[in-house]
């Protein structure tokens, strides 16, 4: 049974790739064709831009499908260790500091970083550790991808809040933004494979729409649960979004 879900699996994807490969080399073809018969040199520029647009998403597919094609077999490989799920967090804010600015992991409970007219805190529990069965590398990977989506549809001089509370035997990890929040329809459909709600501003293609489904992936891996929300105002009305992880505590105590 589990190999046929596994065949049936591996068959979903290679149907999803072929058909967001098709997109870009679709327009690449065109382009190419209509650069045969272009006389102008304004014209031949852009169809070279449309060109090397084309290429630079192709390229960003093939690594990322190759990242995600990989994942499944490198988690079920990983021998998973004791990590502190605060110390993670500690250095994914640091990774947006200046080297000089940088420190250990100790004492501070707030902590914050401005990154493009745009602060990230980070509010943490008082406890010294926060430890978790599971992989490093991935938890940070999972984390940092959620903050830099946060990130994307946040503008200046608005907050990206990274939130942990533990409770019991469970530590909740919110990442919410003052962004345009995500369509309520759609809230579970941007954890699928190739899924793509980018900002307006943002050019379109520069994300193969890959990174929360290789999130899903690495969480469901670690026992875990993510999922997204809207945040609400007073009227109802959406005032940012919301992704939430939650992760099973070593001992049920940190």
């Amino acid at each position: 049974h589990a190999l046929w879900e596994r065949m049936d699996t591996i068959e979903a994807f290679a149907a999803d790739v072929a058909h967001e490969i098709k997109n870009p080399l679709t327009s690449l073809k065109s382009a190419v064709e209509t650069a045969r018969v272009v006389k102008k040199k304004e014209d031949l520029e852009k169809l070279l831009d449309v060109i090397r647009h084309d290429v630079d998403r192709l390229d960003r597919l093939i690594t990322d499908i190759s990242s995600a094609s990989r994942l499944d077999a490198e988690l079920s490989r990983e021998a998973f260790e004791v990590v502190d799920l605060k110390d993670i967090l500690i250095r994914l804010l640091d990774a947006y500091r200046g080297p000089l600015e940088r420190h250990d992991a100790t004492g501070e409970n707030v902590s914050s970083v401005i990154k493009d007219g745009v602060v990230i805190s980070l509010k943490l529990p008082e406890q010294d550790s926060i430890l978790v069965q599971g992989s490093e590398g991935r938890l940070f990977q999972v984390f940092q991808n959620i903050l830099e989506n946060a990130l994307s549809f946040s503008k200046v001089k608005t907050e990206v809040e990274i939130k942990v509370v533990v409770k019991s035997n469970r530590v909740t990890v919110t990442v919410q933004d003052e962004g345009p929040g995500i369509p309520e329809s759609k809230l579970k459909d941007i954890f699928e494979r190739f899924y793509s709600e980018r900002p307006h501003h943002e050019e379109y293609g520069r994300h193969s729409g890959l990174g929360l489904s290789i999130c899903k992936q690495i969480i469901t891996a670690h026992a875990g649960v993510i999922y997204a929300e809207n945040r609400k105002g007073r009227n109802d009305d959406v005032t940012g979004a919301r992704f939430v992880v939650i992760l099973n505590v070593l001992n049920g105590e940190s």
